[in-house]
């Protein structure tokens, strides 16, 4: 039996396994009947999705991943991205008792297989790292959910801590605040304006508590006052606004 390991588990939004539409639409189902992410009558909804969405959005919905899909690699950006961060963080860790693997909230793989292998690989413990910053019901606790549900499940459990939001962590910040010095540093000219972009969630959400707007906009203020410390950004125009 192996033992004594710790999990590293990188959690990521989802994504479909390809362009077809019955991939499409296995994905679309998994991700929309989560009652986190659509805040209804759960009957009426249901009668909705099955009827209406479930069988008119997914021609749609391919044509768009069909423009962005990685031919060469066969899978969505993504996919791509996060496999990379699991990649690049195996190389830097370079810790034989530290195993590193990402699931996907929806899709494949999935967190329920994905905790139940590092289980089988000795790894007693587990990290679980969903990669949102800002913390959202949507996003952050639907991951919570669904890591308990899995446990749930599990006669022989690893011991379980996950990482919170980290909108205002300093390396995060600066890393951000790297990543666009880098960007404005390849360009022969400056910027007025700097827009900070987010998804958004419905006003709804909002008034019920989530939080996510207001970390959103703790991360911006927090990337300008950063950014307008160097003098060479300080002719650009306020440093960053919100979107």
């Amino acid at each position: 039996i192996k033992y004594g390991k710790t999990g590293l588990l990188l959690v990521n939004l989802g994504t479909p396994d390809s362009t077809s539409w019955i991939d499409i639409r296995k994905y679309l189902k998994e991700f929309l009947s989560d009652k986190r992410i659509i805040e209804v009558n759960p009957i009426l909804w249901k009668i909705i999705l099955n009827i209406f969405i479930l069988n008119l959005r997914p021609s749609k919905t391919a044509k768009a991943y069909k423009e962005i899909w990685m031919k060469k690699e066969n899978m969505s950006p993504l996919r791509y991205f996060t496999i990379m961060q699991k990649k690049k963080l195996t190389e830097k860790i370079k810790n034989r008792n530290i195993v590193i693997d990402f699931a996907m909230r929806y899709g494949n793989p999935s967190i329920k297989n994905t905790i139940v292998n590092l289980q089988k690989n000795g790894c007693e413990e587990l990290i679980v790292l969903p990669l949102y910053p800002q913390y959202a019901a949507a996003t952050t606790a639907t991951v919570c959910d669904e890591v308990y549900r899995s446990l749930m499940k599990m006669r022989w459990q690893p011991a379980i801590q996950i990482v919170p939001h980290y909108e205002s962590d300093p390396l995060y910040i600066k890393a951000l605040v790297n990543s666009i010095n880098k960007k404005l540093s390849s360009i022969d000219w400056k910027p007025d304006l700097i827009i900070a972009s987010y998804h958004g969630i419905p006003k709804k959400y909002f008034e019920k508590g989530d939080p996510y707007h207001c970390y959103c906009q703790k991360t911006t203020r927090l990337i300008s006052e950063k950014f307008n410390e160097s003098k060479s950004n300080s002719d650009i125009l306020d440093g960053l606004k919100n979107a």
